[in-house]
């Protein structure tokens, strides 16, 4: 079996078990009562878990086991914490046990890149082929857990949440799995946790900060779509076994704009073109979701796509270009730390508040005003961002391949 097909493997099984539950599950945290602030929290567990990520699993991984070994303990570990999580009803024991599988499941995302960088003989070239089946993975639970629903009718258990079972199983396949991955010994790194620090100097920079802050803002308005779309899909009439089929549309839109149109934006328009198209694309999509007709919300889904490819993809691009060779690991892990983890915790915190603001006393979701509020603020930035944002760099081939 050769490293390229065992890390396809491996990334595929990785995004299958995140995929598996987090597009659905609001709908199910909403059956069974829980409020829009506690189902953020359900949701904020994950970004809390990406916070502390850089401050556990890299530092255990550099210094005290091979990173394989790791990778397999911390996914069957995190097989028996979606259980715990999973047979829940209650949101105080559904809260703690989710959080403590995010603490195992988290440090897993950096370091299935990393296990892949330190084998693969052209880790420029190659890795983007094989990230991207992950998104495979993604899209393909998608479709495995609505085949189960329409089977099975798993939706409708009262002991707990079918999806979270599912990816506690999913989770169980990968940590064995994870053992017969390359032996990747601990290289004694002396890298901080805190590494991220180091490129603060950037900053000063005005152009990046304005990106730094728009990057913020913008992640933050994303939970908006991340949490509460289940529920609202089946407020629009969709057919609660279908959700994360439909969820895929977005996944599959993904896959499409990396491959065919994110390098010709950047080329053809600029990085600072590219990234508005992606900022707006969000807005576009909330706006479309206050038609109260679902195959114009579901065709809306697509949107999300090229928000992502256009705007995170590229901003990963933007870092890579602005910073200098040795802080450029620095750099990527200070916007991952404040756009995935700062950002899209406190992101699902307002989300949530906004939730329960919208609730009428009968405890239905007006979505249009719901959706106004993220609509209308990443609107306000991309405008902002056009305005006062300057491309201060040029993209070469190289550039685009280490993406």
């Amino acid at each position: 079996m050769t490293n390229k097909f065992q890390f396809g493997i491996m990334m595929f099984l990785q995004y299958a078990i995140w995929g598996s539950w987090t597009t659905a599950l609001g709908a199910h945290l909403d059956k069974i009562g829980f409020s829009g602030s506690e189902i953020a929290a359900i949701y904020g567990c994950m970004w809390l878990g990406c916070i502390a990520a850089p401050f556990v699993g890299g530092q255990i991984a550099d210094r005290l086991m091979q990173t394989q070994v790791f990778l397999g303990i911390a996914h069957l570990a995190g097989a028996v914490f979606l259980y715990l999580t999973a047979v829940q009803q209650e949101f105080s024991s559904m809260w703690t046990w989710m959080l403590v599988y995010c603490l195992f499941y988290a440090p897993t995302l950096a370091l299935t890149n990393s296990i892949c960088f330190r084998h693969l003989k052209n880790a420029e070239e190659e890795f983007g082929k094989v990230r991207m089946w992950g998104t495979v993975g993604w899209i393909a639970v998608g479709w495995m857990v609505t085949f189960m629903r329409s089977t099975w009718q798993t939706e409708n258990w009262t002991g707990g949440s079918d999806l979270l079972m599912f990816a506690c199983i999913t989770s169980a396949i990968m940590g064995v799995f994870c053992f017969s991955l390359p032996k990747t010994p601990p290289v004694a790194s002396k890298q901080n946790p805190l590494a991220f620090l180091e490129a603060l100097s950037l900053l000063k920079d005005r152009n990046f900060l304005i990106f730094m802050l728009a990057s913020f803002v913008v992640t933050t308005e994303l939970q908006f779509y991340y949490i509460p779309t289940a529920p609202f899909l089946l407020d629009m009439g969709a057919e609660e076994a279908w959700i994360t089929a439909i969820k895929t549309v977005a996944q599959i839109a993904e896959v499409v704009v990396l491959l065919f149109l994110l390098h010709v934006s950047i080329k053809k328009l600029g990085v600072r073109v590219t990234m508005v198209i992606g900022m707006l694309a969000w807005p576009i999509r909330y706006f479309l979701f206050m038609v109260p007709n679902l195959p114009v919300i579901i065709s809306s889904l697509t949107l999300h796509g090229f928000g992502y490819a256009f705007f995170f993809v590229t901003s990963q691009i933007y870092v890579n270009m602005k910073a200098k060779d040795d802080i450029r690991a620095s750099a990527q892990a200070m916007l991952t730390f404040f756009t995935l983890g700062v950002g899209n915790y406190l992101g699902t915190l307002f989300t949530g508040y906004i939730w329960d603001t919208f609730k009428t006393p009968a405890g239905d979701t007006i979505w249009w005003k719901f959706f106004l509020i993220p609509a209308s603020l990443c609107t306000i930035v991309a405008f902002i961002f056009l305005l006062f944002f300057k491309d201060d760099t040029s993209t070469s081939d190289a550039d685009l391949r280490r993406i």
